[in-house]
């Protein structure tokens, strides 16, 4: 495994992390379980992964208790756990953005309670709350800081504006990033306040933020697995970029890119994780998994390094398709 760490996040991570909202349960992702979900972080752990990224709407807190029971027994120093906070929901599982002091202090709290840890090392603003003024949510954070139950504050999905007002206190930043999509204006139809490549990542890099893009692999579109024709009836079924032309053109553009995959002898996700890590602001990839074996086709992309012409002719396929978002 290879690791990285920033100036303001000073920590060493590893370059490949585990995203954990796959441990949500088969509810959110077909194919997934609780036991499996326990494997899949042994694997990652076994393999060197040390960075996990949770959030307590994954499964409805679910996915934080999996990631807790998985990291049982485990020495807690050498894991380092990110969560958020900031997307809370009621009883029919109706979510809305809440980052009051109120409940951003309830919310680590009931965290902490699923994670069976008495502190998380990167805390993060999971998305903005226009109702909150940012100066009061940040008021909360850093009382946690100080009271030892969270070491770094993040942010995710927020726009630089707001990040280069809080940049004294913050340590990271995460963004929605992949080979497909780099300046995203949306999100699941949620607008997106950032454009990660032209915006975020020189922003982390000239401010020593570390940066953790989710979605690399586009929800699997770009692991090279899913059919022309696939049709979605887990979470991905909310996600408009994943029908009709719009699902076909990246297809398109995936059948193209499995042609210099085979040259190399790698999946196209290393392909795909691997563009991903030629990009010095990147910290660590959050790259989701469902079962053991994925999580080790993942780590191997740190095995090799992508040569400039691969890159080149990966630059020149998806410009000729049409497919950068």
């Amino acid at each position: 495994m290879k690791y990285r760490s920033t100036g303001r996040f000073p920590v060493l991570v590893s370059v490949i992390g585990l995203g954990c909202w796959g441990l949500s349960g088969p509810k959110v992702w077909k194919n997934s379980s609780d036991e499996q979900s326990i494997k899949v972080v042994h694997k990652a752990l076994e393999l060197g992964v040390n960075f996990f990224d949770v959030a307590p709407v994954y499964g409805f807190g679910h996915a934080e208790e999996i990631l807790g029971k998985a990291i049982k027994g485990f020495p807690r120093d050498k894991i380092i756990i990110a969560t958020k906070c900031g997307l809370i929901w009621d009883q029919q599982g109706r979510i809305k953005r809440c980052l009051t002091k109120e409940s951003i202090m309830k919310e680590i709290d009931a965290s902490l309670m699923r994670l069976k840890t008495d502190y998380v090392d990167l805390y993060q603003l999971h998305w903005p709350d226009p109702n909150m003024p940012i100066e009061e949510t940040m008021e909360a954070m850093l009382k946690l800081k100080d009271q030892g139950k969270i070491r770094f504050i993040g942010l995710s999905n927020f726009s630089i504006d707001t990040a280069a007002r809080l940049l004294p206190h913050i340590s990271s930043m995460q963004g929605l990033y992949n080979l497909f999509e780099r300046n995203a204006r949306s999100y699941h139809n949620i607008a997106l306040e950032y454009r990660t490549e032209s915006e975020v990542l020189p922003f982390c890099q000239i401010n020593g933020l570390a940066f953790f893009p989710y979605s690399p692999l586009m929800q699997g579109v770009l692991t090279g697995k899913l059919s022309q024709n696939e049709v979605f009836t887990d979470v991905r079924a909310a996600n408009p970029k994943l029908v009709g032309e719009n699902y076909r053109k990246y297809i398109d553009a995936v059948d193209k890119l499995k042609g210099i995959a085979t040259k190399l002898q790698k999946p196209l996700s290393q392909l795909s994780l691997n563009w991903l890590l030629r990009h010095e602001s990147v910290t660590s990839i959050i790259a989701g998994a469902t079962s053991p074996e994925e999580v080790e086709e993942n780590v191997k992309t740190v095995e090799w390094e992508m040569s400039d012409d691969v890159y080149n002719e990966i630059e020149r396929i998806v410009h000729d398709t049409n497919v950068i978002d």
